[in-house]
């Protein structure tokens, strides 16, 4: 193996910083719904989310083979210098939605960025189209999925409850929904965590620092560090918008937006497909809701984030070619 360069430390730096932002970003999608019933403690519900993101970001590595391998067309057709112009630009787009309390997509972010970074550097021979495609759908398709079985498991529970009391019905919810945040913050680590570990060994395969695009285990170790910390340091202004500005949320409707969204996630992590838990946790919402009363929904509040939405992958591929010249300039070719 050759000797580590610096310039591979710079790429596995911005891939935790990501992976760190990533978690202070989402922590919304595990604990916004439990903390807006208040079935939880704020700090009690960052800790756990943080500890069960970190079991979940160490249970595979599957999405991360998907992100690694399925983006670019080979290692070969990308370095350091592409990477890090991609990860800059998916982590500058993350702090702004953040600031702008936008629950945008930082699985969007990264795939935008790669896209646009290796576009400029190697044209498009450089790009796996066809798993792009795969990718794109998965992030497309899993907040539909969202909405749809979200509706179907409030309306279940719905007719199962319906004629019972409401002040037992939320008592009974709100502790449930202590297990159903403990689901979503699993599985939310068992597929964002592993966006940065594929980055991180892909760059250690186009450098030939390993032969066979395989996660080191202490690549998955720092990767659920860094999300596990970033979680723990909060996201306060993306829960309030996710917590109680698309729907009004009651410890029955959190409870089944939660149970609907680890579901959905945990099951494309099985799949090995990358998607968007801030997305599939809005949609869940948004399903659960319709349940009750469309116009319950404020679906004012939808289309902002929509926008931002179909925004991310276009903006990012956008400042991950921009950064790309400006790694050149900075680092020489």
């Amino acid at each position: 193996m050759p000797e580590l360069h610096w310039m591979i430390f710079t790429v596995i730096g911005l891939a935790l910083l990501f992976d760190f932002i990533n978690g202070f970003h989402d922590t919304a999608n595990a604990i916004a719904t439990s903390v807006s019933t208040r079935a939880i403690a704020p700090q009690d519900a960052i800790f756990m989310a943080a500890g069960l993101n970190f079991l979940g970001a160490m249970y595979s590595t599957g999405v991360a083979k998907t992100i690694g391998s399925d983006i670019v067309s080979s290692a070969d057709q990308v370095d350091e210098r592409v990477l890090i112009a991609a990860l800059a630009g998916a982590v500058i787009w993350n702090v702004l939605t953040w600031w702008l309390a936008l629950p945008s997509s930082s699985s969007h972010a990264l795939v935008g960025g790669v896209i646009g970074a290796v576009l400029v550097s190697t044209g498009m021979g450089g790009l796996n189209f066809i798993g792009i495609g795969k990718i794109v759908l998965s992030l497309i398709v899993s907040p539909v999925i969202a909405i749809v079985s979200g509706c179907g498991i409030m309306y279940l529970l719905y007719m199962i409850f319906g004629q019972s009391s409401p002040h037992i019905i939320n008592g009974r919810f709100k502790k449930m929904q202590l297990v159903s945040a403990a689901m979503m913050a699993f599985s939310h680590g068992s597929n964002d965590a592993q966006k940065s570990m594929g980055i991180i060994t892909l760059a250690l395969v186009s450098g030939n620092y390993i032969s066979s695009f395989e996660v080191p285990f202490v690549v998955k170790m720092l990767c659920a560090i860094a999300m596990a910390v970033g979680t723990a340091m909060g996201g306060w202004r993306i829960i309030k918008t996710i917590g109680g500005k698309i729907f009004k949320l009651e410890p029955i409707s959190g409870f089944a937006a939660d149970l609907n969204s680890s579901i959905v996630i945990f099951t494309a992590t099985l799949l090995h497909l990358p998607v968007s838990t801030t997305h599939v946790v809005s949609g869940s919402i948004m399903g659960v809701g319709t349940a009750k009363r469309i116009r319950a929904v404020r679906w004012g509040v939808a289309q902002q984030m929509l926008a931002a939405w179909v925004l991310t992958i276009p903006c990012t591929a956008l400042l991950g070619s921009v950064l790309y010249q400006v790694v050149l300039w900075i680092f020489g070719t």
